[in-house]
C-alpha cells in the first residue's frame, strides 16, 4: 500500500486517498470537508466521466431528441442554437439520464440492446477516468499547488475490477498512487439506502454478466416481455440484489489493497485533523 503504517500516513507531506463504497455513504460529504480545507485537491471519478468521456454521447442523445421537434431541428440544422450538458460535482444527472432504464418505451424505457450498449460505453469511461488518477494527483500539485489529493469514485468500482487478482490493472495502477479507502455501511444504511431508492429509482450501472442475470429473472418472475417491463420497477427490484452483489466485492477491494472506515466514522470527521487521525486508525487496526 501507499502508506505502510499509521506513522507513515502522518508524515506524508503529499496524502493521497480514494474513496469507494456504495453512494449515499458519505464519499462526497467527507471529500467537500477536506476540499474546503484548502489543501486537498478533490479529483471525481464521475464528473470526469460526464466531462471527459460521455459528453459527446450525452449531448448527442439530447440533440437526437430535440431533432424530433421541427422548430428546435431547423435551429439546430443552422447552427442557432447549441445543446449540451450542465454537469458539475453536485449535478451529475445528465449521465445518470442517457444511461437510462430497460423497459416500456411509453414509461421512458429503452430496448435491452440500446440499454446494454450504454451500460459498455459506461463501463470503458468509469476505468479510463479511473486510470487518470494518477494524471490528476500530479496535476493538483505541480499546476495547483495543492499538497493533498482526494479521488472521490462512483460506486461502480468494484464491477469492473477483479481484487483477488494482485495483477489487476486498473487495482494496480490505482494502489501506486493511492490509498484506498473504503467507506462501509451497516445493516441500518443498507436499508436506508434501499429505501431511498425506493422512493426516487435513478439509473445505475451493473456488471454485464450480473445485468444479464438480473434481466432474466426478472422476465421469468414477473412474466413480461422485455417491451412491458415497467424500467422504474425494474430498477427496484435490482437494487438490494445489487447491493449483495457489490458487497464482497468491496470487502474483497479493502482486504486486499486498502483500509476500511465505517459510514458513521465517516459522518462523524468534521475537519482536516479528524479525517488524518481516522485513516492512521484504520492502518493501525490493518496491522
Amino acid at each position: 500500500m501507499l502508506y505502510t503504517s499509521a506513522q507513515d500516513w502522518r508524515d506524508a507531506p503529499n496524502k493521497r486517498v480514494l474513496f469507494f463504497g456504495m453512494s449515499g455513504l458519505g464519499k462526497t460529504y467527507v471529500s467537500n470537508i477536506l476540499r474546503g480545507a484548502g489543501s486537498w485537491f478533490h479529483y471525481s471519478v464521475d464528473y470526469r466521466i460526464g466531462t471527459r468521456y460521455m459528453g459527446e454521447y450525452i449531448a448527442d442523445n439530447a440533440k437526437a431528441e430535440a431533432m424530433k421537434v421541427p422548430f428546435l431541428r431547423d435551429l439546430l440544422l443552422s447552427d442557432s442554437i447549441f445543446i449540451g450538458s450542465n454537469i458539475t460535482f453536485e449535478n451529475l444527472t445528465p449521465v445518470a439520464s442517457y444511461l437510462g432504464k430497460p423497459g416500456d418505451k411509453a414509461k421512458g424505457g429503452l430496448p435491452i440492446g440500446e440499454y446494454k450498449r450504454r451500460q459498455e460505453q459506461f463501463r470503458v469511461a468509469e476505468i479510463r477516468a479511473l486510470l487518470d488518477t494518477e494524471y490528476f494527483a500530479g496535476r493538483a500539485g505541480q499546476l495547483y499547488g495543492y499538497p493533498n489529493f482526494i479521488c472521490d469514485t462512483g460506486g461502480s468500482i468494484c464491477e469492473w475490477v477483479d481484487a483477488n487478482d494482485p495483477n489487476d490493472q486498473v487495482l494496480t495502477e490505482l494502489g501506486k498512487h493511492t490509498l484506498m479507502v473504503w467507506i462501509k455501511g451497516s445493516d441500518a444504511h443498507t436499508a436506508e439506502l434501499v429505501r431511498r431508492f425506493d422512493r426516487a429509482p435513478k439509473p445505475m450501472s451493473y456488471q454485464p454478466e450480473f445485468l444479464d442475470r438480473a434481466w432474466q429473472e426478472y422476465l421469468q418472475q414477473h412474466g413480461v416481455a422485455e417491451g412491458d417491463v415497467d424500467p422504474d420497477a425494474f430498477i427496484r427490484w435490482t437494487y438490494a440484489q445489487a447491493l449483495a452483489h457489490r458487497q464482497p466485492r468491496y470487502q474483497a477491494m479493502a482486504d486486499n489493497w486498502g483500509v476500511t472506515v465505517t459510514a458513521d466514522q465517516i459522518s462523524a470527521v468534521k475537519d482536516e485533523a479528524g479525517f488524518e487521525d481516522l485513516i492512521a486508525s484504520a492502518l493501525e487496526a490493518r496491522d
